[in-house]
């Protein structure tokens, strides 16, 4: 836990959600930077290589967002927070799931079925998702599942990207259930081995990501569709990523498999849009 600020951390972070944020208006946009900011630094907690105590960073949060909710944050992040939850009346419970996600990396790093990878994405992404509907405004059934698979989505499509970062880590995202279906070692994985069997692996996996974008776009309704032109634009720049995983053959344990930021702004822009 540090003293940088949201503003701070989320651009520093260079992330491709960054390129969303401009779409809002002033409050959304101070709101929704002050939630990633907060799942940037706990994601941090864990993932840090400096990071000599996770499980107790991981405490400090969970405790910083009692603070929070309580009306005594210590941070300038969790003040910008407060201001968030307080404007947005955001839900406590999201807080802590994505807490929980954040910690099962500290104990999980095997998943044996698509549907314990499910709990995991849920929390990381899904309770993301749904804080930021709170933002935009929307609280029903249909959006929130709109939230949840697109955030599965977004998941998946990192689990693709970072496969070989994350082996680095000892941690095997994709189910175990998947690596014997197609007969991959995980030897090879961890030794990041590209072979017939692998390819065939990822272009599952990425196909199952495809089948989550493609139920996530026609939940929203057109009338929905302008307040939403945040999460449209993740989408495209998110599905952009697994474009290029896909016509790379799923060579992805060399560089990081970036968007480049003209294309990110065209993509932006053409969301943008589409949801005018």
């Amino acid at each position: 836990m540090d003293d940088r600020s949201a503003n701070t951390v989320t651009r520093q972070s260079g992330s491709n959600f960054y390129f969303s944020f401009f779409s809002l208006p002033k409050e959304k946009r101070e709101a929704i930077t002050a939630v990633y900011a907060f799942c940037r630094e706990v994601d941090d907690a864990v993932d840090d290589p400096g990071q000599k105590d996770p499980a107790s960073e991981v405490a400090r949060w969970k405790a910083e967002v009692t603070r929070t909710y309580e009306g005594h944050p210590t941070m300038p992040l969790t003040h910008s927070l407060m201001a968030a939850i307080a404007r947005f009346d955001l839900t406590r419970a999201y807080f802590d799931g994505i807490l929980q996600g954040v910690a099962m990396d500290l104990r999980v790093t095997r998943y044996p079925t698509f549907e314990s990878l499910d709990t995991y994405c849920h929390h990381v992404a899904g309770e993301v998702g749904l804080l930021c509907m709170e933002i935009f405004g929307y609280r029903s059934e249909r959006l929130k599942s709109y939230a949840i698979k697109l955030g599965m989505a977004f998941q998946l499509t990192n689990i693709l990207r970072d496969i070989g970062t994350d082996a680095d880590r000892g941690r095997i995202y994709i189910p175990q259930e998947d690596l014997r279906r197609f007969g991959v070692e995980e030897t090879d994985l961890l030794a990041k081995k590209i072979t017939p069997h692998f390819q065939r692996l990822m272009a599952f996996e990425a196909r199952r990501a495809r089948d989550f974008y493609r139920e996530a776009s026609v939940l929203p309704t057109a009338e929905e569709r302008p307040a939403l032109r945040a999460a449209e634009i993740m989408r495209a720049i998110y599905e952009n990523i697994l474009d290029r995983i896909e016509k790379q053959h799923y060579q992805v344990f060399g560089p990081r498999i970036r968007v480049p930021t003209p294309l990110k702004l065209c993509l932006a822009a053409r969301a943008w849009w589409e949801c005018r």
